[in-house]
């Protein structure tokens, strides 16, 4: 998809860095100043870093519950088996007790991915010896199968909400990247193809609206924030949610943004490229819905169908004026300096929104002071 996979995974921590905002804090800063010609690689430092900084925290300890058959009486006595220990003349009490351990889904999780990861050709001694370092504190702790575990069901709480960046990078890496080739062994293919990249692209634009503009200008808002349905009837019993990946708000205007990171853009159809239909019809729809919500407000709503830029000759600019309302389709450039990059999103707020006052917009990344300084620029 792209031509300098340096600029582009370098790119890729940067878009964790809007995701994940911890990246951007000063322990995690030596990343950045790394070079990567693969994807692992990334990963490994990322998760290297964080491991190391949860390791001087402590790992999280679990209650787990546990029944054995014990000499001394611990927790909760249980009958049955007691009573099966009395029967074959077996000395012992069978206990039903809770114990805290490292030995919990979350130590598993990471122990899982780190084995996964040093089992990569292409990744670097030094992130191989660093976490193999780090793993002899995960003596206790089991490894599961990673394709059985479900993230939708991982609660975070105070004790240990540190872990939520590990894991979520842990997610990112597994649910994309994880491919079975013979059993019992997995490899990770190249993150960078196909759509296995779609879910940090979407997440990536929606936190660079919130953080650059949402924190910085007063009324300004950003959200992945579901539409209802304008219904005659009221009955929509049966009929899917409106989800957006970006909704963008100032003033009297919105633009909904769908976010699509595909390998090809085009769809052909007798030797004729067009836009993929569904993405049309679903970007149209989102829009007039929520037109038809703010009638006679006088709010304007424009969608806009945001790709990853390919290696397709042809590249869509395009602007539609559909039933009232606008509905454009544009790339961003993954594949170029990240200032860059900010700068096509910058100038999408430009284009559709009447900013009240000229302001100066800094990115928030943890670029060098002499970089930093020529990230300023007037919205």
């Amino acid at each position: 998809m792209t031509k300098d996979r340096s600029i582009v995974i370098k790119n890729i921590y940067y878009m964790l860095s809007y995701a994940f905002t911890i990246l951007k804090q000063s322990p995690y800063e030596t990343i950045e100043k790394e070079p990567f010609d693969n994807i692992n690689n990334l990963f490994a430092a990322i998760l290297a870093k964080g491991i190391g900084l949860q390791l001087k925290q402590g790992l999280y300890r679990a209650y787990t519950h546990r029944v054995e058959n014990r000499h001394v009486v611990r927790g909760k006595i249980n009958l049955p088996g007691t009573m099966k220990n009395r029967l074959q003349h077996r000395l012992a009490v069978t206990c039903d007790y809770g114990e805290l351990s490292e030995d919990n889904l979350l130590n598993q999780i990471l122990k899982s991915t780190v084995i996964l990861l040093l089992k990569q050709k292409d990744l670097q001694n030094k992130y191989k010896a660093e976490l193999k370092k780090e793993m002899l504190f995960f003596s206790n702790v089991a490894e599961i199968d990673l394709k059985q575990v479900r993230f939708s069901d991982i609660r975070f709480q105070r004790n240990n909400r540190t872990y939520q960046m590990l894991l979520a990078i842990s997610q990112l890496l597994i649910e994309s990247s994880l491919l079975t080739t013979e059993p019992g062994e997995y490899r990770l293919m190249g993150f960078l193809d196909g759509q296995r990249m779609c879910r940090l692209y979407e997440k990536f634009i929606l936190e660079y609206y919130a953080q650059e503009f949402g924190r910085r200008i007063k009324g300004f808002s950003a959200r992945a924030s579901q539409i209802p349905w304008q219904l005659d009837d009221g009955f929509g019993a049966l009929l899917p949610i409106m989800q957006t990946d970006i909704t963008l708000t100032y003033g009297g205007q919105t633009l909904i943004i769908d976010a699509k990171y595909y390998e090809r853009i085009w769809q052909s159809r007798f030797d004729v490229e067009t836009f993929h239909s569904g993405n049309l019809y679903q970007i149209f729809t989102y829009v007039k819905n929520k037109d038809a919500a703010v009638a006679g407000t006088g709010h304007q709503v424009s969608g806009m169908l945001l790709y990853a830029k390919t290696d397709e000759d042809l590249v869509p600019d395009n602007v539609y004026h559909m039933s009232g309302n606008q509905i454009s389709v544009k790339t961003l450039d993954l594949n170029q300096a990240f200032p860059k990059i900010a700068e096509q999103l910058d100038d999408i707020v430009k284009d559709h929104f009447d900013l009240a006052t000229s302001s100066v917009i800094c990115l928030t990344l943890p670029f060098g002071k002499q970089e930093k300084s020529l990230l300023c620029r007037n919205i």
